[in-house]
């Protein structure tokens, strides 16, 4: 979102709460028929909870389903509990089966079991076998919206199809050539199709590509694909080759997004689809448990300092320098663990290359180490009038900057491993290492040297 949509949206939102402030609701819903199902929803999300709450209540029912889906999912479940399922049901309707699933599948399941149920049966059939798949797969991504054809029919037959058909499914680009057991056999573009003679068979015209996407596939993955190969849409197969359904780029720029919102929350340590407007208390529980997690570590690297506490109470400089070396270690280990946050989502490491990274890591760290080691020997040195004490904080920083290099590969490589995700842990067992090394290397040399 650039800078002038942000400022469309704060004056929306101005204008909006103006009129509910002087109870001009008929000014309000003037002003909602303006906005699209999006630009809705982030209005709402942009207001405080009697507003929010006010908002919803002057929309539409057919027109709640847009915005629903449109809205984070805290949020949106906010209003969902708030409806009877029939009333969901009905708002839901005309979404989408993948939307759908993702809707229902985020939802509290006694209320989506219940949504279900209010659904015809061919719906529930669709949505069920969407919410079978996990949602961060190709699976759980896909529509199960497409249109096939057989490859021993005409161009000319496929035309007089698409025509009597009427309205394609959103998105649509490809036309997808199955066999009668519904086995994947190839693409055929619209785009080809109408410039090709219609006395042509769909097997002499489609493409036998290789970017078809197995189900199970994990949905960055997914994304990966479609950015490696410049796709609009790719067919979503079984293992046995069966056609289950597409995935559209509207359903990847939603994976990206998502991802890139996930990296930058975790690094505050909150949900992903945490609300800004949510209740006090709310957001108080939600942050409470990492500010403990947080103190515990803190602790931890006071309690190290106690142990040195002779030293400490016999030179004040010591007490002075003694956060340079922890600080270093800190930022060197993020700029690590950060890059290999993101190389472990963009699918880059494995058991080929991490070897290698983390040889790399600790080089960089050593390297690092001894240059800016040097430079706080000089500075010390030089500002302290004592080149002993120089040269312990300098072998305590060569020393933590290389643990921080092999911490930062090999903390977020072991969460990995043990299925925790290394965005949202990583920068604290990172920066408790950098901390206890780093205190204990420069007090430890401290005391050997000084005492």
């Amino acid at each position: 979102m650039n800078a002038s949509d942000q400022e469309s949206i704060q004056r929306r939102l101005q204008a909006v709460n103006d009129a509910l402030d002087t109870g001009v609701f008929a000014r309000v819903q003037q002003l909602q028929h303006q906005l699209s199902a999006s630009d809705m929803a982030d209005l709402i999300e942009s207001s405080p909870p009697k507003a929010r709450a006010l908002l919803w209540n002057l929309i539409a029912d057919q027109e709640r389903g847009e915005i629903l889906e449109e809205l984070s999912d805290e949020v949106r479940n906010q209003f969902a509990l708030e409806m009877e399922p029939e009333q969901l049901a009905e708002a839901l309707s005309g979404l989408d089966t993948d939307d759908l699933a993702d809707i229902l599948g985020d939802m509290p399941e006694q209320l989506s079991n219940r949504v279900l149920r209010s659904m015809d049966a061919q719906d529930q059939q669709r949505v069920k076998q969407a919410l079978s798949y996990p949602e961060d797969s190709a699976g759980g991504l896909m529509n199960t919206d497409t249109v096939t054809v057989r490859p021993d029919v005409t161009v000319d037959v496929v035309l007089r199809y698409l025509r009597l058909h009427g309205d394609l499914p959103e998105n649509t680009n490809n036309l997808y050539v199955v066999n009668r057991d519904d086995l994947f056999l190839g693409v055929v573009s619209l785009q080809k199709l109408v410039v090709t003679s219609s006395e042509e068979l769909m097997a002499d015209v489609m493409e036998e590509r290789s970017d078809r996407i197995d189900v199970t596939t994990a949905s960055n993955e997914v994304a990966q694909i479609f950015e490696r190969y410049d796709l609009l849409s790719a067919p979503v197969v079984s293992k046995e080759g069966k056609l289950l359904g597409r995935i559209t780029i509207d359903d990847v720029v939603d994976v990206i997004i998502e991802d890139a919102e996930h990296s930058l929350m975790s690094m505050g340590r909150l949900a992903e689809d945490e609300d800004a407007f949510a209740p006090v208390l709310v957001s108080t529980r939600r942050r409470a448990l990492w500010l403990g997690i947080n103190l515990i570590t803190a602790v931890v690297a006071a309690s190290v300092s106690n142990h040195f506490e002779g030293i400490l109470e016999q030179l004040a400089t010591v007490a002075i320098l003694m956060t340079i070396v922890p600080s270093m270690g800190g930022i060197a280990g993020t700029q690590t663990l950060t890059l290999m946050v993101r190389a472990i989502a963009m699918g880059q490491i494995g058991e080929s290359n991490s070897r290698w990274l983390l040889y790399k890591e600790v080089s960089v760290g050593v390297l690092n180490g001894i240059m800016w080691a040097l430079v706080i020997a000089c500075l010390v040195g030089y500002w302290k009038q004592d080149l002993q004490l120089g040269i312990i904080i300098a072998a305590a920083m060569a020393v933590n900057l290389a643990v921080a290099g092999l911490a930062g590969v090999a903390i977020p490589l072991f969460l990995k491993r043990i299925n925790i995700d290394p965005a949202l842990a990583g920068g604290v067992i990172l920066t408790t290492i950098t901390d206890v090394v780093g205190l204990v290397a420069f007090l430890g040399l401290a005391t050997l040297m000084l005492s």
